[in-house]
């Protein structure tokens, strides 16, 4: 087992610790009112460290026309395996999105700040094919090339499956305890991105979990506990930065308390202003102590923050009086994707990004609309709402970053050595160290470690279930999967339980138990039948608390290969279970069932 070190923890502790207590009180960072420069409309602050930017950053803005400046403010995802593809289907999502054929044309054109990544946009089949793709967009751009993005927080959010290195995700991580194995994942994982000419990661996710229920952050969160969430968000920025990569910490003013997702509607945060100071800012703070290249905004309301309602996206108060001026956060302020709901639900596509800017965004994610949005910055600016000042700051941050993260000077990759750079059998091993450590033991009356048998594996997912039952075969049990689905009905649970007859334990796999989860009635009818169960929750370790008393409880925050790998391990005893809860686990009438930091071990 890898015992943390000491003198890089204390150090992470002893910078996080500072950097809130700077938050406290309503205490102002030296220096904020210097920072707005002398604009007179909202946003027009201007970054104290561009005033000393490179000469590349002065030489670049100066060349560049309104019309260079303003695609500079955008990130968007392009459609195609390669930069100039001539797939017939690619080409007709990028006219009607971007209103160019392909990536290489799109740039060459607009000269966006960056392209983000998505499976389902670039096919992203293999490291060779997405470095090329890489190149070949950094081709087209030119003397000022791009920051290219993608959403790798591992986990539940991954966009480059295998054969990059799979690591379990943000919760497992914070179960171990351990800020070095976080910096050490990020590292790797920053360095595998770089290798395939990616230069930007939006992670890590810095919203602290407090809401059970909420639907679209979940095991993406380090934990529930500000100060834990805090240091492993301080371990991460400084893992990815050391491989390369620039980071985003997300979603600012703090995302972890929603009972809404902000893809569909437009989550309200009750949090007064002292509960933000305690719960919500903690990590953003240590984040931007850290050195974070970015802060993105959350889609949400925050009425204690402002009262106007406007989601933080667009929201002066929020963006430049409280993550500009009072933390003294000095990057890029990145919205998270404006083709999301939550920050659509008031204005249209057209005014988005012109609010946005105006609350004191630098960097527009994902417009659903490229060319409208990219029409109204430029009519705004003519009309006088935004002025070529306003837009300056921002271009200057964003080379600012471009420059810091030496991107100018190694634009390209090696195409042809990306596939030896990922996935190594050194990367792979820390990825299930990890995962090995993560795993927690929430309650067992001794029927685990299973002592061996038979063992029927039912529940959630069929790559789940069935990848976990291979594992459990290759470390010599007899096993079988079947499953049962998020929502089994009467036939399903009835199948289980004929399936549970003569074996000698039962696994279920769990994912989101609600109050009347159905899943819940499997685990009670599996019980009823008189096999012992072993409840393994593989989302978040919630469901617990949404279950019937089990034999054995069990919880891995994640479904990938190592976390089920490492599952296995625990259920025959060839590990001991070593997990903390990073999270309080509450039962329904608010009261806490298992408490932050439990874990049961078997010696």
């Amino acid at each position: 087992m890898r015992s943390p070190k000491l003198s890089r923890k204390s150090v992470l502790v002893t910078s996080v610790a500072g950097a809130v207590a700077a938050v406290g009180g309503g205490a102002v960072i030296a220096g904020a009112a210097a920072r707005r420069g002398g604009g007179d409309a909202p946003g027009d602050a201007v970054d104290e460290t561009t005033e000393a930017a490179p000469d590349w950053v002065e030489t670049q803005l100066a060349s560049m026309s309104l019309e260079d400046k303003v695609g500079q403010l955008f990130m968007v995802y392009v459609h195609g395996e390669s930069a100039d593809t001539d797939q017939s289907e690619a080409v007709a999502s990028n006219r009607e999105r971007l209103g160019a054929d392909n990536g290489a044309a799109f740039v060459a054109a607009y000269k966006p700040g960056g392209i983000i990544y998505f499976d389902w946009a670039n096919g992203l089949t293999d490291p060779g094919q997405i470095a090329a793709l890489s190149n070949g967009l950094q081709e087209a751009a030119g003397d000022v090339p791009l920051l290219i993005a993608t959403d790798q927080e591992y986990g539940s959010v991954v966009r480059i499956g295998e054969p990059a290195t799979q690591f379990p995700g943000a919760m497992p991580l914070g179960a171990t305890r351990d800020l070095e194995a976080a910096h050490e994942a990020a590292q790797i994982a920053g360095a595998e991105l770089r290798a395939m000419g990616l230069n930007q990661n939006f992670a890590p996710d810095a919203d602290v979990n407090v809401d059970p229920a909420n639907p679209v952050i979940g095991v993406r969160s380090f934990g529930s506990d500000s100060a834990l969430v805090a240091e492993f968000t301080t371990a991460q920025v400084g893992g990815y930065q050391a491989g390369g990569v620039a980071v985003s910490a997300k979603h600012f003013p703090g995302h972890g308390d929603t009972g809404t997702d902000s893809h569909v509607g437009l989550p309200v945060i009750t949090h007064t202003t002292e509960e933000w100071e305690r719960i919500d800012a903690p990590p953003f703070v240590a984040a931007i102590a850290a050195g974070a290249d970015m802060v993105m905004s959350a889609h949400i309301q925050f009425p204690a923050l402002d009262d106007s309602l406007k989601p933080a996206t667009l929201s002066e108060p929020i963006l430049t009086g409280l993550l500009r001026d009072r933390l003294g956060f000095d990057g890029v302020i990145v919205t998270d994707a404006l083709d999301m709901q939550g920050v659509r639900t008031e204005y249209g596509d057209e005014r988005v990004p012109v609010l946005a800017l105006l609350a004191g965004a630098d960097l527009l994610l994902m417009p659903p609309d490229f060319p409208l949005a990219y029409e109204a910055v430029l009519a705004a600016v003519a009309a006088g709402e935004l002025t070529e000042e306003r837009i300056d700051a921002s271009v200057r941050r964003l080379l600012a970053l471009k420059h810091a993260r030496g991107i100018p000077e190694a634009p390209m990759v090696d195409a042809s050595a990306a596939a030896d750079a990922v996935g190594t059998a050194e990367h792979l091993a820390v990825a299930a160290d990890i995962a090995e450590r993560s795993i927690t033991l929430l309650a067992n009356d001794g029927t685990l470690p299973f002592a061996g048998g038979s063992v029927l594996v039912t529940g959630w997912g069929e790559n789940t279930t069935a990848r976990l039952t291979e594992s459990l075969a290759g470390l010599g049990v007899q096993a079988e999967a079947l499953v049962t689905g998020e929502a089994p009905d009467a036939a399903a649970i009835a199948s289980a339980v004929a399936a549970a007859e003569g074996r000698d334990l039962v696994v279920v796999t769990t994912f989101n138990v609600a109050s009347g989860s159905a899943q819940a009635d499997l685990v009670a009818a599996l019980m009823d039948a008189g096999v012992p169960v072993v409840a393994a929750a593989v989302g978040t370790p919630y469901d617990a608390a949404g279950l019937p008393a089990v034999n054995a409880s069990l919880a891995s925050y994640s479904y990938t290969a190592p976390s089920l790998a490492a599952l296995a391990k625990v259920i025959t005893g060839a590990l001991d279970p070593s997990g903390m809860l990073p999270v309080d686990v509450l039962s329904e009438s608010g009261e806490v069932s298992y408490a932050l930091g439990h874990g049961l071990h078997y010696a």
